[in-house]
């Protein structure tokens, strides 16, 4: 029998196209070696295209799933997604405060705030975005806003480092331990720039800016890889290098698929693609 890996929860939305959302966070926890849990948040209809129509699990059963995992399975992080409203989010945060899930806990709790699209288009309603900031960023170890969800969640436009600093200091103000300031929207050919602080510090991690259209996904999966280090108990800066190194690797691996933005991958992670795959004693190579 082997050991039991560390475990991490997602409390997110489904992505039926498959490259965001639950689906992309329980790829990178098996990838980085993490057993994935889940607590379900929405449905959405969406493909590589976009997203047509959100069905929202009712809050009272995605605080149950959660109570459900961590009574019996325990956790060892977190890491929240797609929320979708204001009453999933309060449920999330009263769940949370009930399991000892969060800032100043023993069970890391992970925000990426999903309250735009990869265009910018906001996806939580105002009173949502409200209780982001007051019942929810209080209680996280970190955030790990892009650029467009630094705009909405603190009223600041980036276009320039100096500009990160500030918004990192903005939403520390807010109560979260750590604030990572994702600096992947900026406009250039810099690299990529992510600032780390927690309220005395900042920490620049830097990374290539890679040519690829295919990046759906790219802040689910940095979030997801920065919970399995904190599950697998390393320091938050530690965590952060660690998702940062696996994203990168991820991008550099993405894909097309379908008619629009293509997901980053993780089979850089897994097995070679041209190994042969055994089945009832003959040899398959795959195409």
């Amino acid at each position: 029998m082997s050991a039991s890996p560390p475990v991490a929860l997602t409390i997110a939305g489904s992505d039926s196209g498959g490259g965001a959302g639950l689906q992309a966070d329980l790829r990178t926890f098996t990838a980085c070696g993490v057993h994935g849990c889940v607590a379900v948040t929405a449905v959405t209809v969406q493909n590589s295209v976009g997203v047509t129509a959100v069905v929202e699990i009712p809050p009272s059963t995605v605080a149950d799933q959660v109570r459900a995992v961590a009574d019996d399975i325990g956790v060892a992080a977190v890491k929240t997604g797609m929320l979708a409203s204001a009453a999933i989010i309060r449920a999330v945060a009263q769940v949370c405060d009930e399991v000892g899930i969060g800032r100043c806990r023993a069970v890391a709790l992970v925000v990426d705030p999903v309250a735009a699209s990869m265009h910018g288009d906001p996806l939580l309603a105002e009173d949502a975005l409200a209780m982001l900031r007051s019942e929810l960023l209080p209680r996280a170890t970190l955030v790990t806003p892009n650029l467009d969800e630094v705009r909405l969640l603190v009223g600041l436009d980036i276009g320039s480092p100096a500009e990160q600093r500030e918004a990192a200091r903005a939403l520390h103000a807010l109560g979260p331990r750590w604030v990572l300031v994702k600096g992947g929207h900026l406009r250039g050919d810099s690299p990529c720039l992510d600032l780390l602080y927690d309220g005395s510090e900042l920490t620049a991690f830097t990374s290539p800016r890679l040519a690829t259209p295919h990046t759906h996904g790219s802040g689910d999966t940095l979030a997801a890889a920065i919970t399995s280090a904190l599950a697998r108990g390393t320091t938050v800066p530690q965590a952060v290098g660690y998702g940062k190194r696996y994203v990168e690797q991820a991008v550099a691996h993405a894909y097309p698929l379908g008619a629009g933005v293509g997901p980053v991958s993780p089979f850089w992670r897994l097995r070679p693609e041209t190994e042969p795959i055994r089945c009832g004693g003959k040899v398959h190579k795959p195409p």
